[in-house]
C-alpha cells in the first residue's frame, strides 16, 4: 500500500463520469473511492466523480453472487480498476483516459476467488487466488499478460516496491522479481516479508499474532540478516494494519481508529511512531484509500 495522497475537507459537488470527465477534475487525484448509491470518486479538489459503470456486487452467475466488487485506486491516486458491468470484465482507468481490459481471464465471475492487487503507478496487476499461487501478472505499461514466473503458480504475493519496478514472492524462497518476471534477489528464510523497499533488498516483517502486530523486524534479502524486534509505538488499542515503505524508504504504518486510519512514519530503530494525517471515514457502506487492497480492516462500515 501507498500513503501520498492528500485529503482535502471541501464542499463536495457531483460530476457523473461517463466518457470524459469535465476538463477540472482532471487536475486533481483521488482522495478515495466509496460505495453509496453506486461507486464514486471523491477528488482532491473536493469533486465527486461518479462510476455509475463500475459493478458493486458479483453478478448472479458468478461464483460468489452478490459478494461485493472489487475497486481499487493506485497508490499515486490516479488510476482506478473496477468490474464493469456491460461485459463484466475488470478495467483500469484515469480520470481522463478511456477503459483499458488488465486481462481476459479476469472477469466478475471470479469474485472473491482472486483479488486483484495494484502497483503504485497503475501499471502493473497481480491477483491472489483462493487456491494457492498467484493467477494474473499483467504489465498495463507493455499491454501483456505474463505467465507465473518458475513454471510453478505456487506463489504468495508479498507486495511492489515504491517505484513499481520490482515485485516480491515468496515460494520456497523469497524472491525478487523485476517487471518482466526475471529473479533478480532469492533468499531461504522462514521470515514472511510483506513489504519491499525502493533498493529491492530490504523488506518489513510484522512480529506478533495476527491481526494484533504492534512490532517489525526489517530483512535484508541480499545478506540474509534481520534486525532485531522494534516495537512500534502506537497509541493503545491500534495496531499494524498495514505495513509498507515510501519512495524515500521511511517505514510507513497505517493503522485503524475508531474514526478512520491514522498513517505513521515509523523509526527503523526505536519504533517512534509519528502521525503524518488522520484520515475520517466518510458516511459511506464502503471506502476505499489510495493503495488499498481489495480489503483492508477500514474497508467496510462496522
Amino acid at each position: 500500500m501507498r500513503f501520498r495522497t492528500a485529503l482535502v475537507t471541501l464542499l463536495l459537488t457531483s460530476v457523473t463520469l461517463i466518457a470524459q470527465p469535465a476538463g477540472a477534475a482532471t487536475r486533481a487525484t483521488i482522495a478515495y473511492a466509496q460505495l453509496k448509491q453506486t461507486w464514486e470518486l471523491v477528488l482532491t479538489n473536493g469533486d465527486v466523480v461518479e462510476v455509475p459503470e463500475a459493478l458493486a456486487k458479483a453478478p448472479a452467475g458468478a461464483v460468489n453472487s452478490g459478494a461485493r466488487a472489487p475497486f481499487l485506486v493506485s497508490g499515486d491516486g490516479r488510476h482506478f480498476f473496477y468490474f464493469r458491468k456491460s461485459d463484466e470484465r475488470f478495467v483500469e482507468r484515469t480520470l481522463s483516459s478511456k477503459e483499458r481490459v488488465v486481462s481476459r481471464d479476469l472477469t466478475a465471475y471470479s469474485i472473491n476467488e482472486e483479488w486483484p492487487l495494484v502497483s503504485d503507478d497503475g501499471s502493473f496487476v497481480i491477483t491472489m487466488t483462493s487456491a494457492p499461487g498467484v493467477g494474473v501478472f499483467a504489465d498495463l505499461r507493455k499491454g501483456k499478460q505474463l505467465p507465473s514466473p518458475g513454471k510453478t503458480d505456487a506463489w504468495g504475493f508479498s507486495g511492489f516496491s515504491p517505484d513499481g519496478k520490482r515485485l516480491l514472492l515468496q515460494g520456497e524462497r523469497v524472491v525478487v522479481f523485476d517487471r518482466g518476471l526475471r529473479a533478480r534477489t532469492r533468499l531461504k528464510t522462514r521470515l514472511s516479508p510483506v513489504a519491499l523497499a525502493n533498493d529491492y533488498v530490504t523488506t518489513a516483517v510484522p512480529v506478533g499474532t495476527y491481526p494484533k502486530y504492534r512490532k517489525l523486524r526489517l530483512l535484508n534479502l541480499r545478506t540474509g540478516r534481520a534486525s532485531s524486534t522494534v516495537t512500534v509505538q502506537l497509541p493503545r488499542g491500534q495496531y499494524i494494519d498495514d505495513l509498507d515503505f515510501d519512495r524515500a524508504g521511511h517505514v510507513i504504518v497505517r493503522s485503524r481508529t475508531k474514526t478512520g486510519v491514522a498513517i505513521y512514519r515509523v523509526s527503523k530503530v526505536t519504533g517512534k511512531a509519528t502521525l503524518m494525517r488522520r484520515v475520517a471515514r466518510p458516511v459511506a457502506a464502503v471506502w476505499v484509500l489510495p493503495g488499498d487492497s481489495a480489503y483492508e480492516p477500514w474497508t467496510e462500515k462496522k
